[in-house]
C-alpha cells in the first residue's frame, strides 16, 4: 500500500520547481506555439516543466510509470496492467498560458487502481497550491500558510463554474434553468485550467459540469483534492470517473460539492 502521507511534500516540492520554470518563460515572455498532431497548442513551458516533473517523480518513485501529456504517447497496451502510476499534465492551461491571464497550473497525480488517489494542482503566477489525497484531507497553501478545505454545504444562490474556453452553450442554459427552477437563483463565474475543479473542493462554487472535451491529465490531480475535500466528479450517468483507460479522452463529467443524490435531477440537461 503506497504512503501517500509521505509522498504529498516531496510531490508538492516537484511541482514547485516546474512552476518556476514555467514562471522564467512566461516572466520573458517567450510563448512561441508550436503545434502537436492533435493540433493543440504546446510551449517551451510545457516541455520544460515535462522533463523537470518526469525527472523528479523517477528520482523519487523510481519503481511508479509515469505518464505525461508531453511524453509522446504510451500505448495503451503497454499501461492497461499498470495498478499505480503518475499522471501530469505539465502544464494544464496551456491557451491560458499563451493569452497571459495567468489561469494555468502544474498538475501531478497518483493513480491507483484507476482512482486519483493524490493530487498537486501549483498555480505559477500566484503561487497557490492545491492539495490533498485519501486519508490525508485536502488543502489550500497561499502566502506560506495552508489550511484544509471543504466543499460546502449548498446554499443560495447556487454557484455554478463554467469554462473560460467553453462556458456557454445551449446546454448549459438548459441546465442553468433547470437548476434555477429547483434551487433558486444561480451565480456563474468562468476559470481557466483545472482551478474550477478546485472551486468546488475549496467551497467556492458548488457545481462545475464538463460538457467538452477534456483528456485524464487534464482532471486527475484536481479531481484527488475535490475527493479529498468531500466532493465527488463523475460521468454525466452519475458514475466515478475512472482513469487509465484505452481512450484517455475523459467523457464528459461533473464535479459536485455535495452528495451525488442531490443533483440526479439534472440527469436530462447533462445526458451524452
Amino acid at each position: 500500500m503506497t504512503d501517500l502521507h509521505a509522498l504529498l511534500e516531496p510531490v508538492a516540492r516537484i511541482a514547485a520547481e516546474a512552476a518556476v520554470a514555467i514562471l522564467e518563460i512566461y516572466d520573458r515572455g517567450d510563448v512561441n506555439v508550436d503545434r502537436k498532431d492533435d493540433d493543440s497548442p504546446i510551449t517551451a513551458a510545457d516541455r520544460a516543466a515535462h522533463e523537470l516533473i518526469v525527472a523528479g517523480l523517477t528520482d523519487l518513485t523510481p519503481d511508479i510509470p509515469v505518464f505525461s501529456e508531453e511524453s509522446g504517447g504510451i500505448d495503451f497496451a503497454d499501461r492497461k496492467d499498470w495498478q499505480r502510476f503518475w499522471l501530469v499534465d505539465p502544464l494544464d492551461g496551456t491557451k491560458e498560458f499563451i493569452k497571459r491571464n495567468g489561469e494555468f497550473t502544474v498538475n501531478i497525480a497518483l493513480v491507483e487502481q484507476g482512482r486519483p488517489v493524490l493530487g498537486v494542482v501549483h498555480v505559477p503566477v500566484t503561487g497557490v497550491v492545491y492539495l490533498g489525497g485519501e486519508g490525508l484531507g485536502a488543502f489550500k497553501q497561499e502566502n506560506g500558510e495552508r489550511v484544509s478545505i471543504h466543499c460546502r454545504e449548498r446554499h443560495a444562490p447556487v454557484i455554478l463554474v463554467a469554462s473560460r474556453s467553453h462556458g456557454g452553450s445551449p446546454r448549459m442554459d438548459v441546465l442553468e434553468a433547470l437548476i434555477a427552477q429547483r434551487l433558486g437563483s444561480v451565480d456563474k463565474t468562468s476559470m481557466g485550467s483545472s482551478l474550477k475543479l478546485c472551486l468546488v473542493a475549496e467551497g467556492k462554487a458548488d457545481l462545475y459540469p464538463r460538457l467538452a472535451p477534456t483528456s485524464e491529465w487534464d482532471t486527475a490531480a484536481a479531481h484527488a483534492v475535490v475527493n479529498a475535500a468531500g466532493g465527488h466528479v463523475v460521468n454525466t450517468d452519475f458514475e466515478p470517473l475512472v482513469y487509465n483507460k484505452e481512450d484517455i479522452l475523459n467523457p464528459h463529467f461533473l464535479v459536485l460539492g455535495q452528495p451525488v443524490d442531490d443533483w440526479r435531477f439534472i440527469h436530462s440537461a447533462v445526458a451524452e
